[in-house]
């Protein structure tokens, strides 16, 4: 990549861009904030990397100095387009597509293992990074921003206020922790609220797409009203007989219920339906 790049806000300045808030858009501009979350992200190895909603491109540009191989941007604004294209050596390194990355089959982006790393869009990320846990394609790690709200809730485990949904399916999947926080203030404009890095490694072995449809399916009843015993929040998929069959008690809340529980009430439901 070239030493002679403009700095992020003169090239923002120069295109005449700036954040639209219906896009979840609040730029990182600070290249040192940028490098040090691509130094989590990494190594890479030479692996391809995907970055969704670059939007100025800070990321990357630290991907672009980093080891990763191929970098490919996937970005819903096409504002933002001529200026990543800027970035571009000249080298085939980079490939930007346009396009909405809830929608684009990441397979097709990319050959071989590779890394997911970016700053999400607010409004999109949560839905995101279900899709990347539970779809098809399978990266070999993912190093991504969220609010501080929504990465607390991933690494959440049992007991914790954030505990719920998203902790259950993002750990049956992964391991994950919380590497990185970002006050509102790194941002352009600042959002409302603090932000958190979150790195998660596949594990070696995951559930298969019916255990993890089940799971959702259970985690969904059980914390749809998780004040409620999961005898009554889990009536409609079999209630307390459901929780016996899996060992569970069903007088107990689903705040307090580990992965490994969730999972034997997926296995359980999955029996259910087997007989029905």
């Amino acid at each position: 990549m070239s030493d002679n790049l403009p700095t992020l806000r003169e090239s923002l300045e120069a295109h005449g861009l700036l954040a639209k808030k219906s896009f979840g858009q609040h730029f990182l501009l600070d290249l040192n904030v940028t490098r040090k979350i691509v130094r989590y992200a990494g190594p890479f190895e030479g692996r391809a990397v995907i970055e969704v909603g670059p939007g100025p491109g800070g990321l990357t540009r630290a991907l672009l100095e980093a080891d990763a191989g191929p970098v490919v941007l996937v970005e819903k604004d096409p504002r933002f387009i001529p200026l990543l294209s800027e970035l571009d050596d000249g080298s085939g390194r980079l490939k930007i597509v346009e396009g909405d990355a809830l929608k684009v089959k990441e397979a097709d982006l990319v050959e071989g293992p590779a890394h997911l790393v970016s700053n999400l869009p607010y409004n999109v990320g949560t839905a995101l990074l279900i899709k990347w846990l539970t779809g098809p394609w399978t990266p070999c790690a993912l190093t991504l921003m969220f609010q501080k709200e929504v990465a607390e809730r991933v690494v959440a485990g049992p007991g914790d206020e954030a505990y719920g949904r998203l902790a259950v399916i993002s750990q049956a999947v992964c391991t994950a922790r919380i590497v990185m926080h970002l006050p509102a203030a790194a941002f352009t404009p600042p959002p409302k609220v603090a932000s958190a890095v979150v790195h998660l490694v596949p594990h070696a072995e995951r559930p298969d797409a019916g255990t993890l449809k089940r799971l959702e399916r259970v985690t969904a009843a059980a914390f749809g009203q998780r004040r409620k015993m999961l005898r009554s929040s889990l009536k409609q998929l079999g209630g307390a007989t459901l929780c016996d069959e899996a060992g569970i008690e069903p007088d107990a809340r689903a705040e307090v219920i580990d992965l490994a529980g969730f999972l034997r009430l997926a296995d359980a439901l999955e029996a259910r339906e087997a007989k029905a």
